[in-house]
């Protein structure tokens, strides 16, 4: 009997956790000399400490960055938290404004909402149709009270790049601080902290093959955040709680692979999935791909599909052993539309209808190709049965 087809297009959701990194986790999983507490002063704690040290060493050589700004979190989610929150309340008291941008991530969003309820001031930066924030606007909505303002680097939904640089170089002439969500960028594209001009950058092992559980804010060196858990001094007091060993051990590794494979790798993703985006468009009339048509992520094609809900084809694709998203993995439950295809102006029914395939290191055109074939069949079955 035939194996049931499995093709997995959900990358920006979560990566297989490469084997390399498997290999490197199980002893610090299994291993009775390897269960050292990193903060005990015997030799199994020392063993441990040497290496968080070394993984912190390699999360930090994949953005450019000093060991000794990277602070280690449990996910992107909680960086973002850190950042957002950790920055405003530790500023000074003319320093009460936020600036971020309509398409963040919802752990950058609702940071914002927490802050806004309690006093501080938030502005959001509108983005144009393809998602790209707008620097007349951003340099208009950054004032002398302004602390921080994150727009991230990469889409997480539509794959946009947003024009950071010049975004940093905004921030620091009007005397703020800022930070860039680059969970999906990471990885992806080469990231240099010095050449990004960031202040803070937010990344995630699961999204380059690494597991889940482990990720890091990086924060140049002088910086001051509010811890935002207590209760020890791990993380040089930035962030309590005894470290996830294996996790962030796994995440170094990931880190260190990503960084020797990425240029090999990119452009192999980038054509299959230019193709991809190709075929989709000529074998789906009314096809739409959501984002900037060039300067997006080589791994994102995200689609709305004229009168056919996205919900329903994703089912509908799962049946067929094909892994898509709406989205954001953790809005998934969400019967609201798309935050992100909102903001860049679809109605509302295609808003709630966009269909985002990411593509991965192990993806083949052949995948690719059946997609499109199950794609093509299930849209035309769904308007044919809307027409009766």
């Amino acid at each position: 009997m035939n194996e049931p087809q499995f093709i997995y297009l959900d990358h920006a959701a979560t990566t297989p956790v490469d084997p390399e990194v498997v290999a490197i986790i199980l002893p610090w999983l299994s291993s009775v000399s390897h269960c050292g507490n990193p903060s005990s002063v015997h030799s199994a704690g020392r063993r441990a400490r040497a290496a968080l040290d070394d993984a912190r060493d390699s999360v930090a050589a994949l953005i450019g960055a000093d060991y000794s700004e990277i602070t280690f979190t449990s996910s992107g989610t909680e960086a973002d938290n850190l950042a957002l929150i950790g920055v405003i309340t530790a500023a000074p008291s003319n320093k009460n404004h936020l600036v971020i941008s309509t398409i963040e991530h919802h752990a950058n969003l609702h940071a914002a909402e927490v802050l806004r309820k309690a006093g501080y001031r938030v502005t959001l930066l509108p983005v144009d149709s393809n998602g790209i924030v707008d620097l007349n606007v951003a340099a208009e909505a950054i004032t002398a009270d302004t602390a921080l303002v994150s727009v991230m680097l990469a889409n997480n939904e539509i794959g946009t790049i947003q024009p950071v640089v010049e975004l940093a170089q905004l921030t620091h002439a009007r005397g703020a601080l800022f930070h860039t969500d680059a969970v999906q960028a990471a990885g992806v594209l080469p990231i240099s902290v010095s050449t990004l001009q960031c202040d803070l950058l937010t990344l995630s092992g699961h999204k380059f093959y690494g597991p889940k559980g482990a990720a890091a804010l990086f924060a140049c060196n002088g910086l001051k955040i509010n811890p935002q858990i207590h209760g020890g001094g791990q993380e040089r007091e930035r962030r309590a709680g005894t470290e996830n060993v294996p996790g962030l051990i796994g995440f170094g590794k990931a880190a260190q692979l990503a960084k020797a494979r990425m240029a090999e790798e990119a452009p192999k993703i980038a054509d299959i999935t230019s193709a991809f985006v190709a075929d989709m468009m000529a074998a789906v009339p009314g096809a739409r791909l959501n984002g900037h048509p060039t300067q997006r992520l080589c791994s994102n094609a995200n689609f709305s599909f004229d009168g056919v809900d996205g919900s329903t084809l994703l089912m509908n694709l799962d049946r067929k052993g094909i892994c898509a998203s709406s989205g954001a993995a953790c809005s998934s439950g969400s019967i609201e539309p798309s935050h992100v295809l909102s903001a860049i102006g679809l109605p509302r029914a295609e808003a709630s209808g966009g269909v985002r395939f990411s593509t991965g290191r192990c993806t083949t055109q052949h995948e690719l190709a059946t997609t499109v074939r199950a794609v093509a069949d299930i849209v035309t079955r769904l308007r044919d049965r809307a027409e009766l």
